[in-house]
């Protein structure tokens, strides 16, 4: 049977329990594991043991408060769709402020790109970033050419929350202007901006040209693009796409952290979204 939340999740509601109701962790984690239909925590956690994603639907559910997750790809792969698709779907459940940061796209990019995954949410205007709809508040997206980790600090300091989800479109661009510290320097500011308030800081990369030299085109975690020092442990989680033609209806999704792990979702070529 399928669980309400992931695993982390509901060990995280068996310690709220614990202390609202002074119980030990085993009875916590035993009656969490009740209310799913389970008699107890350990036979829960054996018939999940794999707390990876199998589906595109559960790759938000898989990410924790406070990680940094890295999605790559070649271009055209669909990376841009992956991302926005998983920030759609943080917008749609409505529990904290989400940011889209973008030093590649325009507007009428963002918007037609969000739109594609849900129209009212696409809908929202260029000024002010927010829909005119029940998603005021959930959603903020900014094209600024001085975006930069004190930038986005400071913009989503006022509101940022364990449930927020930020987007960085894209990660070798953070140091381009020379004004800027070096990438290293702002990804660790970033990263204890994530571990201080809760959010999940995702960045969009690219890989290395030179891929579409090799027989086999899969990315791995060499393949990401890194023009400027960059230590790769400071993201918790990384994701690289493949699909072998530009029409497959099939997209690879490969993890390489926390371990390698690779599922397979559905690509729609004509639309440019997964599913």
């Amino acid at each position: 049977m399928k669980l309400s939340s992931p695993i982390h999740v509901l060990k995280s509601q068996a310690k709220e329990l614990k202390r609202s109701e002074s119980l030990s962790m085993i009875e916590a984690l035993d009656k969490i594991a009740q209310r799913e239909g389970y008699s107890s925590w350990s036979l829960l956690q054996s018939k999940n043991s794999s707390p990876f994603p199998k589906s595109y639907s559960e790759v938000l559910d898989f990410l924790n408060e406070g990680d940094l997750l890295i999605i790559g790809a070649r271009p055209g792969m669909g990376k841009t769709s992956f991302t926005i698709g998983l920030f759609v779907m943080a917008v749609q459940r409505k529990l904290a402020s989400n940011y889209y940061f973008t030093l590649n796209e325009n507007h009428k990019d963002i918007a037609g790109r969000i739109s594609i995954y849900d129209k009212t949410i696409g809908n929202f205007k260029e000024s002010l970033g927010y829909p005119g709809n029940e998603h005021l508040g959930y959603i903020g997206v900014d094209y600024s050419n001085a975006i930069s980790a004190d930038y986005i600090i400071e913009k989503t300091k006022a509101t940022i929350s364990k449930k927020s989800v930020i987007v960085v479109d894209y990660l070798q661009l953070l140091d381009e202007k020379r004004i800027n510290p070096p990438l290293q320097k702002q990804v660790e500011k970033l990263k204890k901006y994530a571990k201080e308030t809760g959010c999940i800081i995702i960045f969009i990369s690219q890989v290395r040209r030179e891929i579409e030299n090799q027989i086999d085109k899969t990315p791995r975690l060499a393949d990401i693009r890194l023009p400027n020092p960059l230590e790769l442990n400071l993201f918790n989680k990384i994701i690289l796409l493949y699909r072998k033609e530009k029409r497959s209806e099939k997209v690879k999704i490969c993890f390489y952290r926390p371990k390698e792990h690779q599922f397979e979702v559905s690509w729609d070529w004509q639309e440019s979204r997964f599913s």
